[in-house]
């Protein structure tokens, strides 16, 4: 019996202590370690921990809850926007507004005006169609019918924007895509344009529109098939052929019918800046009745020009919900050229990045591995820690513009871009999360309301070549917090 009694006490001894039992002995657990279905989700995608970082921490609490590989620098992917649109908005402020003006030389006889008008930029990010359409309408209720002179474009705010036909196949080789728009002083309708499609099963064709139609862009057509409607973007196998005064887009694929109708924004890279500009505001001028005698072209408010109107942007909580719900790059891009224009400077990227770095040193956030390079997370070379990346939503939640922070956020299962997941989750509709992606990077950010009423700050990185497969992992890590938490 004794050998038996020394034998179980040996094997006590050695075991693992388990978290009930260390609670009743007064031991504390490791609440930081990862847990185990996590861990076996990154084994099932073949991706080393190594490849993750995590840092997980309840509002109001001292320590974390989950880390891992948390002060190794990251790409954020998207998810960089959130250091962008928190410190614009504690920078600016949320009710902070772009303001367009337009700047007359000359005089108004009747109701033409001899000389030129000038439309001068301030990067506002959301001078889209609508806007852009109310904008006319008041310079027509001004009395102005006919412009003899030229419409010049001042993007004097940011000069380092060139007015050219730029590389937007740089990033990734798919110019096409909106999410490769470049910024623009005079940033007009995200320079996009929205392909519909409009299946048609008893006639087995497909009717393809394009808006706004630029004359300079002609369609081709398009078959319909009986496909299923996963990919449907690839299937088109979409085609630029020709140059900016005479594109033509072709399919080499085919529209699934089970697909309905839909649309997709595709980003005109063959047009300059004042091409496509021109190409919006002829039809929608001549449509309110004017006309124009000169051309579309750029220039500068000159000495001699007085200020005719001004038109305001919606405020910046409103241009920051956009943002984040649904991962718009140009408008972060334009909103840290924002931050980085001001005292009769230039607006850059470089100033808007030392904006912020400052910022975050006298917010007690300086982060020593930060990057930032456009403000959008459109990058290879932007870098952030999770812990880095948590203590600014922890900070940003008890701040004065945490609800607009907050709102901007892709409500899990619900809308933006975490609308399609984790929709059967008990964690639906509790979670706050932006998401990042780009090839190799795949990123989540933000808040999860527990089921317990404690609310969690999490952050997780992937940096690997099989980050694409991260999905259920960062998903499982968003609802174990839910339910754990």
């Amino acid at each position: 019996l004794t050998i038996v009694c020394r034998l179980l006490l040996f094997f006590l001894a050695c075991s693992p202590v388990s978290a009930s039992f260390a609670a009743k002995r007064g031991v504390k657990s490791e609440r930081a370690a990862l847990p185990a279905s996590i861990g076996q989700a990154a084994r099932s995608a073949a991706i080393p921990l190594s490849s993750v970082g995590i840092y997980v921490q309840e509002v109001g609490a001292k320590k974390p809850f989950l880390k891992l590989n948390e002060q190794q620098a990251f790409n954020p992917a998207s998810t960089m926007k959130l250091l962008t649109t928190d410190a614009a908005l504690h920078l600016l402020g949320p009710s902070y507004s772009w303001k367009t003006q337009i700047y007359g030389r000359g005089n108004l006889q009747g109701d033409v005006w001899q000389g030129d008008l000038i439309i001068k930029g301030s990067l506002d990010p959301k001078l889209v169609l609508e806007n852009f359409w109310l904008l006319l309408r008041q310079l027509r209720a001004k009395g102005i019918r006919q412009i003899n002179g030229n419409l010049l474009l001042d993007r004097s705010i940011a000069p380092e924007l060139a007015n050219t036909v730029n590389d937007a196949a740089e990033f990734d080789n798919a110019a096409i895509k909106a999410y490769n728009v470049l910024p623009d002083a005079l940033l007009l309708n995200y320079k996009s344009l929205r392909l519909q499609f409009r299946p048609d099963a008893s006639r087995q064709v497909v009717q393809v529109s394009i808006e706004p139609a630029p004359p300079s862009v002609q369609l081709g057509s398009l078959r319909l098939s009986n496909a299923n409607c996963d990919e449907w973007r690839d299937d088109l196998a979409l085609q630029t052929r020709g140059d900016a005064a005479n594109m033509s887009l072709q399919f080499g694929g085919s529209y699934a019918a089970s697909c309905g109708p839909r649309t997709w924004d595709i980003h005109p890279y063959w047009m300059s800046a004042d091409a496509y500009f021109a190409a919006l505001f002829q039809p929608i001028w001549q449509e309110l009745g004017g006309s124009l005698k000169g051309e579309v072209k750029a220039g500068i408010v000159g000495e001699d020009a007085s200020l005719l109107m001004e038109w305001q942007s919606p405020p910046l909580a409103e241009v920051v919900r956009d943002i984040n719900k649904f991962s718009n790059n140009v408008m972060a891009r334009q909103l840290l050229l924002t931050l980085g224009s001001g005292d009769g400077k230039p607006a850059s990227y470089a100033r808007g990045a030392a904006r912020i770095q400052q910022w975050l040193l006298d917010q007690g956030l300086a982060a020593t591995e930060l990057q930032i390079e456009n403000g959008s997370g459109l990058s290879r070379n932007e870098r952030i820690a999770a812990r880095s990346m948590s203590r600014l939503l922890l900070a940003a939640y008890a701040s004065p513009v945490m609800p607009d922070l907050i709102a901007s956020l892709p409500i899990v299962g619900v809308d933006g871009t975490m609308r399609n997941r984790l929709k059967q989750s008990p964690v639906a509709g509790h979670a706050h999360i932006k998401t990042g992606t780009l090839n190799d990077v795949r990123a989540i950010a933000g808040y999860v309301l527990a089921a317990s009423g404690k609310r969690y700050v999490l952050v997780a990185f992937v940096n690997h070549a099989r980050a694409k497969e991260s999905r259920a992992m960062l998903d499982q890590l968003i609802e174990w917090v839910y339910l754990r938490g």
